[in-house]
């Protein structure tokens, strides 16, 4: 049965897989922009910067409606989530401000060469660890580790509650297939966005790279899965097996899809096709945990607001997406259309 907290939910998992296309494919740009090489190094990291610089801040509304959206519909699953996993959230938060800080020091502060790397090196750094962050706390909740603990019990020590259930295997293995989905989508992203042949055959090697580390990520997860929390495998032959199959089945596909448009050159196919294959494994993790948004204790409904809490938050969210996504859209394709004009502007 379908009723408002599912709803609610489904918004908020929404707003998650969009600050995963968006806000994940940046991340991917500070792990490129740590890793340039070649003879084309300073113009890699120009055209990450060229590609960050416009929107990046606009990316983390999502990530700021998914809280909003948690600690508002879903008090309970928000008060779990922020006690057990406060420190890889706060450690996450932080990333995001040393990114975001390090990157208009490096883009509108000290040009020499001391600064450029300082700034350069922290923007990197930050934009490797937050993701594997973020990787870390959902396979931290999906094992069902979060949801486990008693924050409260006196027997309990501090690492068996705050520590253990993060720092262990299958958040760990998340983590890893996280960061490779972010490098995936950002070399995508930046080989369709390169302006000369050369450098998108660059970011073109990168995501095919970063494709095949990816399959050996998730390949790895499911059989981290299989060793530490079996019940997490159970749950993908049991239940909504059939759902969940077909979703599996879909993003099996799409990566075959995905590495075709890369190997063809066929760039404009290759963003959607990769943004189709991320998706998948998002909503693929929210079928698996379904109907629990804190597993094993807390489920959607045991964790929601009350009726009339979600009833004016789905007001709200309607009303708010009526401006967000149209100026959204147009902030988009303003920035499309300045990089266009950029492109084809001539050489001096």
């Amino acid at each position: 049965m379908i009723g408002l907290p599912e709803i609610i939910a489904g918004i908020m998992v929404m707003g998650l897989n969009a600050y995963v296309l968006t806000g994940g494919a940046d991340f991917g740009g500070g792990m490129w922009d740590l890793l340039a090489r070649g003879p084309r190094r300073d113009a890699q990291r120009t055209l990450i910067a060229h590609a960050i610089g416009p929107i990046w801040e606009a990316n983390h509304v999502w990530l700021i409606l998914v809280v909003v959206i948690l600690f508002t519909a879903f008090p309970a699953a928000f008060a779990t989530l922020g006690t057990v996993l406060h420190i890889p959230l706060s450690l996450m938060l932080t990333g995001i401000v040393l990114r975001g800080s390090s990157f208009v020091f490096r883009s509108y502060g000290a040009r020499d060469d001391l600064s450029q790397r300082r700034w350069g090196r922290v923007f990197a750094i930050a934009s490797l660890l937050t993701p594997l962050l973020l990787g870390v706390i959902v396979g931290a909740i999906a094992s069902g580790a979060v949801g486990a603990v008693s924050p409260g019990a006196e027997s309990s020590s501090f690492v068996a509650v705050y520590v253990a259930p993060w720092l262990s295997p299958f958040p760990l293995a998340m983590g890893v297939l996280a960061l490779t989905m972010f490098a995936f989508l950002a070399a995508v992203y930046l080989a369709v966005a390169a302006g000369d042949e050369p450098l998108r055959d660059d970011f073109r090697r990168r995501a095919l790279g970063a494709a095949l580390t990816m399959f050996i990520a998730a390949f790895g997860g499911l059989v981290v899965a299989e060793l530490h929390v079996p019940h997490v495998s159970w749950r993908m032959t049991h239940g909504i097996a059939l759902v969940l199959q077909a979703a599996i089945a879909l993003a099996a596909l799409s990566a075959i899809w995905s590495l075709w448009t890369l190997w063809t050159r066929r760039y404009a196919a290759a963003r959607v096709a990769a943004a189709t294959q991320v998706s998948l494994i998002v909503w693929g993790w929210v079928i698996v945990q379904y109907p629990f948004v804190v597993p094993p204790t807390l489920t959607l409904r045991d964790a929601a607001a009350p009726s009339v809490t979600l009833r004016l938050l789905l007001y709200g969210l309607v009303g708010g997406g009526v401006i967000l996504l149209p100026a959204l859209a147009y902030l988009f394709r303003t920035f499309a259309a300045t990089e266009r004009r950029v492109d084809r502007m001539p050489e001096p």
